[in-house]
């Protein structure tokens, strides 16, 4: 009897290990509803941009969310995922709060015409820190009119309550921020 005892031990242990639960996030949607932004209709007096893309830093590239643990360590969480890829989160929350900021703008995914001018976003931070801070770091380009911009931004906010919950929305508000202060530079 005694010889079977290591046996279930180690059954016990087994099962008591499995894979914890995966939970997926995506960013909450922070902009005003659908029937309070603009007419889809082009005219040819609205401006047009064109987000061509949203990138992220090769860390950031991932199902997991980052948090940094030191300053100079970083982990990726193996549970707590990005619902969709980040890169496509962030590309629509920019137009969705672009289209928000820009009353009378067309702002899509897609060239609507040729006249249109064209944004790229680069991100290289967005995840928490071991301070109780989260950051949202990078720069955009824009071409205008054969000019090109291009605005460097880091944000380093305070996470008030603790959790993956909350770093997402700390994380959204941060980019609602940055798509504010793009918004201001177009106008």
């Amino acid at each position: 009897m005694m010889k079977w005892i290591p046996v279930v031990l180690a059954l016990l242990l087994t099962a008591c290990s499995s894979d914890s639960q995966k939970t997926y996030y995506q960013l909450p949607t922070l902009v005003a509803p659908a029937s309070s932004v603009s007419n889809s209709v082009t005219t040819a007096n609205q401006r047009q941009l064109w987000v061509e893309s949203v990138g992220v830093a090769d860390y950031l590239n991932n199902p997991g969310l980052v948090y940094q643990t030191t300053d100079v360590q970083y982990v990726i969480a193996a549970n707590n995922l990005w619902a969709s890829p980040l890169e496509q989160q962030l590309q629509q929350a920019l137009i969705g709060n672009l289209s928000s900021a820009l009353p009378g703008w067309v702002i899509s995914s897609r060239p609507q015409s040729s006249n249109h001018d064209v944004l790229n976003v680069t991100v290289t931070g967005f995840h928490g820190r071991y301070d109780g801070k989260v950051i949202v770091s990078g720069h955009w380009t824009l071409n205008h009119q054969r000019q090109t911009i291009t605005r460097y931004f880091s944000q380093e906010m305070i996470q008030t309550e603790d959790g993956y919950d909350a770093l997402v929305r700390t994380l959204a508000k941060g980019w609602q921020q940055q798509a504010s202060e793009i918004a201001a530079q177009l106008k």
